[in-house]
């Protein structure tokens, strides 16, 4: 077995048009910017962005960095729904090897019981293989956040 720590934050600018982008963009929704869900990190999610930053007192670049997603990830759980739900949820979707779509919790922005388990057995997966320290508990909080945005084991 290979182990693989943690990966880092990744870090995405305009241009970009895979993943995590549309992570990146449920996010700027659940933060009140308005921008369209569609893979494209193009002007309007450049300028989201950088409206972001600068509400959070960052260095204004259009860059997302570690310290953009730290600031901009949104802690979920069950019970919860929105955009950063459905953050979630693609990502769980992204991963789906399957033809099926019914394989990976819908991009519905409830976190409802299919979606706690999905969570469940990716933080399980990840502390028995990857990280020790990842708590199993369904909650995705930033270390659960950054292993998906991260984009570890996509394909």
């Amino acid at each position: 077995m290979v182990v693989m720590a943690l990966q880092p934050w990744p870090q995405i600018r305009k241009g970009e048009k895979a993943h995590p982008v549309p992570s990146l963009q449920y996010h700027l929704r659940a933060r009140g910017f308005t921008v369209t869900v569609d893979g494209d990190f193009g002007p309007l999610t450049d300028a989201a962005v950088r409206a972001f930053q600068k509400q959070a007192k960052l260095t204004v670049d259009g860059i997302v960095g570690p310290k953009t997603w730290q600031a901009l990830v949104v802690t979920v759980r069950r019970g919860d729904t929105g955009d950063a739900v459905k953050a979630v949820q693609d990502e769980f979707q992204t991963r789906n090897q399957s033809e099926d779509p019914n394989n990976a919790p819908l991009v519905d922005g409830v976190f409802g019981p299919r979606t706690e388990t999905a969570v469940v057995g990716w933080q399980e997966f990840l502390r028995d293989n990857d990280e020790p320290a990842m708590a199993v508990d369904g909650i995705v909080g930033p270390m659960t956040w950054q292993s998906l945005i991260s984009g570890m084991y996509l394909g």
